[in-house]
């Protein structure tokens, strides 16, 4: 089985992504630590769909955590805008912190699409700078967290999903349990650049 990084994960290594940029690993350095936990026999964890699985790599760069918990401290510091992660995208509604520092993150959630996935939205979805890589399973994104578990998927990542791959999303339809969850965590935490 091979991993290989997409076109859309590597926004994660441009200055742009502040605080949720990868630090101190290249892509090829990613791919090739991703590849070499399976060889030694790490499971690729379930996702939201049948085409996506995470991989949790124990981290051993300077990357943080991608979201902090909201205190009466920081909320201050909470901004918000529309924003689109690609061209041809709809920008929707996002909320985040500026100037909070996380804490260094303890694990690399790797998420990845299978083959078949990457080549729909590819087919289907807004230009992407870059066509799907030869692989099994593509590198989507990467998400820096305290514990070797998935957050809950941002409610605003699930509705852009819902509208399908002509939107930027992936087709699937809203899940009322995993969205109460998801409203749940974020409703207490923000995302961090």
């Amino acid at each position: 089985m091979r991993i290989a990084i997409t076109g859309f994960a590597l926004r994660q290594w441009d200055e742009a992504a502040g605080r949720k940029r990868i630090l101190g690993l290249s892509p090829s350095g990613l791919e090739d630590l991703c590849n070499r936990a399976l060889d030694e026999g790490a499971d690729l964890a379930p996702g939201y769909a049948p085409f996506c699985r995470h991989l949790f790599l124990k981290n051993s760069t300077p990357t943080v955590c991608s979201f902090a918990p909201i205190t009466e401290q920081n909320q201050v510091r909470l901004k918000s805008g529309y924003v689109a992660r690609r061209d041809g995208e709809l920008a929707v509604l996002e909320r985040w912190f500026e100037d909070v520092e996380p804490p260094r993150a303890e694990y690399l959630d790797v998420i990845v699409y299978s083959k078949a996935q990457l080549e729909l939205e590819a087919a289907g979805g807004p230009d992407d700078d870059a066509p799907p890589p030869d692989c099994d399973w593509g590198i989507v994104s990467v998400i820096g967290t305290l514990s070797a578990v998935e957050p809950p998927m941002p409610p605003i990542t699930q509705l852009r999903n819902s509208l399908g791959v002509s939107e930027g999303g992936s087709g699937v339809p809203i899940d009322r349990t995993a969205y109460a969850e998801a409203v749940e965590f974020w409703e207490a935490h923000a995302a961090v650049r």
